[in-house]
């Protein structure tokens, strides 16, 4: 019994002191407070502060430095919407790099079904040299789009392509899970299979409700965060 409750109290703190760290309430380079505050604050003993910084040092989210201290080395980036998390990445001092994996017509034939023929687009992100995501895009088969395939990207760039294409975003919507990479995806990132992934799914329409964009993107968990927003109850 004893054993399970401090098993239970070690896992609350590990989980309560990452949910700070992963949300950026405890920044990167920010110092954690000191064994006997977390032992007060969370009302456990300092072998149970220890091994749950052990544990966050595993996870490669913190570093313990003897008589200095425990501070956070996670770097993930928020994921902003409207910039992108490409460019969220890279003004965050990462070194980006994508690489085209191929455009061909036709895509999930779920897509296709509700939003008429498409042309797919595969590209994997990789920063400071990791791959980091994986993303299937797939836009509309209609006027120059549908000669990607042959034509390609303007500028190696999906957002210059649609915006040559004049196809505008008036609003969307996204889904946020986590499932674990098929064999294929974990050979593309490098990953083991079964290791658990953020997948991100996103539907951009234009404002007559039309197709945009429809991607999903898988995104590595140690690298991304993701902040919503919304108003004050009334």
């Amino acid at each position: 019994m004893s054993e399970q409750v401090g098993y239970s109290k070690r896992s609350q703190l590990v989980a309560e002191l990452a949910a700070e760290i992963r949300t950026g309430r405890l920044g990167h380079g920010a110092r954690l407070p000191g064994e006997n505050q977390l032992a007060t604050r969370y009302q456990v003993s300092r072998g149970t502060v220890r091994s749950a910084l052990a544990e966050l040092q595993r996870r490669e989210l913190i570093t313990t430095e003897s008589g200095v201290g425990s501070f956070v080395t996670f770097d993930g980036q928020p994921l902003d919407q409207q910039a992108g998390w490409a460019r969220a990445l890279a003004e965050g001092g990462a070194d980006v790099q994508t690489e085209l994996l191929g455009i061909t017509a036709g895509g999930d034939p779920a897509v296709e079904e509700q939003f008429g023929p498409v042309v797919t687009v595969r590209r994997l992100r990789r920063s400071d040299g990791r791959p980091v995501s994986v993303e299937v895009s797939a836009l509309p088969a209609v006027g120059m789009l549908a000669d990607l395939p042959d034509a390609g990207l303007v500028d190696g760039s999906i957002t210059a392509t649609l915006r040559a294409a004049g196809r505008e975003g008036g609003g969307g919507e996204q889904w946020i899970s986590v499932e674990p990479l098929d064999a294929a995806d974990a050979a593309l990132l490098d990953r083991a299979p079964g290791e658990l992934f953020l997948r991100a799914v996103r539907v951009t329409r234009d404002a007559d409700g039309g197709l945009v964009e429809h991607v999903v993107s898988l995104l590595d968990p140690q690298r991304f965060r993701f902040h919503l927003s919304f108003p004050a109850a009334r």
